[in-house]
């Protein structure tokens, strides 16, 4: 049986890579997949989380885990990904792969159990672009963790399971040694009520630690007296799991990202009382999807968000994202958690070069060009979100905007091929509301753009036949 699915899934991927992909002002340049990577038994991932690094002759690679190791993929000509070489892990069932670099060394980090167990790989990538060479390959430091974060030489590990049994909700480890970490201090030595983190960003000694159902924690690093020190906190509850975080450039804005139940919107904190984080807003990328992973460089969010792909936001006014561009890797619906794992896993915005990288879980390595939504001039953003029904939809359209009553609307409905298939640059909104007639459009799936003198508005729908 897993032989048949593998076989429709090698023909399906075949034709999907002739097909189109959804997005607005972000541009597809190039894209890795080898074909004979199998999907894992649970979830049918294929892939999981990347990374880019850039060597000494200014030669560019996007890194990306699969369900049986890492490949290293030349992408110094963005439009044609060359694979330059793969490092094979332990298991060939993987469901994760995440990956940190110091200075020229890469850690990639699993955290499937099962035997064999995998381990912690360390691979030094100064050779480049010759050859790299593995430093470290074992279970001594530990055996599987979830995630991790480096900042300054110390390297910050999620969810640690070592062989001897013991469990580190999360542990930092000294880097003064790239190739052998060693153990400063556990998080639960200091607080043992912490059960788990998932994700964790630090800056300089704080860390911000999303520590699943209970909620946000900030922590200190003492590193005089190797103690964790708690800061603030904004609790969770049992249903909404807080997964990962990103700091605003001005540090003063946390973008906060839970992953279940599905659909949760990215949660906008204020953190300049660190003391007392408090929501200030959230935002959606479409309704009933899941953002995974954030990143911020500059003035600019950019979201992993499973089957919606890669999303960018203006956040020049940190406490108002304003949404500039997508690229949709995974044009199928998703489905609800738990089988969910479909789409954008990550991303990677440091290369020099200023290529976007995108892993979808399903189809590979995306390199893409974000210079378009990078300089798209910011507009207000809305006085509360945009709301088309019915969606999915067999007849007319109903696109809602409160707060626009005076002026009239540009709507634009691209189809998942890249056409429009409707376009009115004067509709005139009554009543905050417009309507657009579907009945002559095909089924499948539209991207609906609507822009007003103050606004703009971007919305996935579906029409049924």
């Amino acid at each position: 049986m897993r032989k048949i699915f593998a076989l429709l899934f090698l023909l399906s991927t075949i034709n999907f890579a002739f097909a189109q992909f959804a997005h607005q002002n972000v541009n597809l340049l190039g894209i890795f997949d080898d074909p004979a990577v199998q999907p894992e038994s649970v979830y049918g991932i294929r892939y999981q989380g990347c990374w880019g690094y850039a060597d000494s002759l200014g030669n560019e690679y996007g890194i990306i885990g699969s369900t049986a190791g890492t490949y290293f993929v030349d992408i110094t000509d963005p439009t044609n990904p060359v694979q330059k070489t793969y490092i094979p892990h332990r298991q060939n069932d993987c469901i994760w792969h995440e990956y940190k670099s110091y200075e020229n060394y890469l850690y990639i980090i699993s955290d499937d159990g099962g035997s064999p167990t995998n381990s912690l790989q360390i691979v030094d990538m100064k050779y480049l672009p010759d050859s790299i060479h593995m430093v470290y390959d074992d279970t001594t430091i530990f055996v599987h963790s979830h995630t991790q974060y480096i900042d300054g030489d110390r390297w910050y590990v999620a969810s640690v399971s070592r062989k001897n049994g013991n469990f580190y909700p999360m542990a930092v480890y000294s880097l003064a040694n790239p190739e052998t970490p060693t153990l400063l201090r556990a998080l639960n030595q200091d607080f043992p009520n912490i059960s788990s983190v998932h994700d964790m960003f630090v800056i300089h000694d704080t860390i911000f630690a999303s520590c699943g159902y209970q909620g946000l924690f900030i922590f200190k690093y003492d590193e005089q007296n190797n103690q964790f020190i708690q800061l603030g906190a904004l609790p969770g509850n049992s249903n909404n799991y807080n997964h990962s975080s990103f700091i605003s450039k001005d540090h003063t804005t946390l973008y906060l990202c839970e992953e279940v139940p599905a659909g949760q919107p990215v949660q906008v904190i204020d953190i300049t009382d660190i003391a007392n984080p408090s929501v200030l807003s959230t935002f959606v990328t479409n309704v009933g999807d899941t953002p995974h992973n954030p990143y911020v460089l500059g003035d600019f969010l950019y979201l992993a968000a499973y089957s919606d792909g890669v999303w960018v936001y203006d956040v020049s006014n940190p406490q108002t994202p304003v949404n500039t561009g997508y690229f949709d890797s995974h044009p199928q619906n998703g489905t609800s958690y738990p089988n969910a794992y479909e789409g954008a896993w990550g991303a990677y915005t440091d290369l020099p070069s200023g290529v976007l990288l995108g892993s979808d879980m399903q189809y590979g390595l995306f390199v893409l060009d974000k210079t378009i939504a990078v300089n798209v001039p910011q507009s207000s953003p809305a006085s509360s979100s945009i709301n088309v029904y019915p969606n999915p939809s067999i007849a007319d359209i109903n696109v809602r905007m409160p707060g626009i009553k005076d002026e009239s609307v540009a709507v634009t409905l691209i189809s998942m091929d890249g056409k429009v298939v409707y376009e009115n640059a004067s509709l005139a909104v009554a009543n905050e509301k417009v309507t657009i007639p579907s009945a002559r459009f095909a089924a499948g799936l539209y991207t609906l753009k609507a822009t007003t003198s103050t606004n703009n508005f971007v919305k996935r729908i579906s029409v049924l036949k």
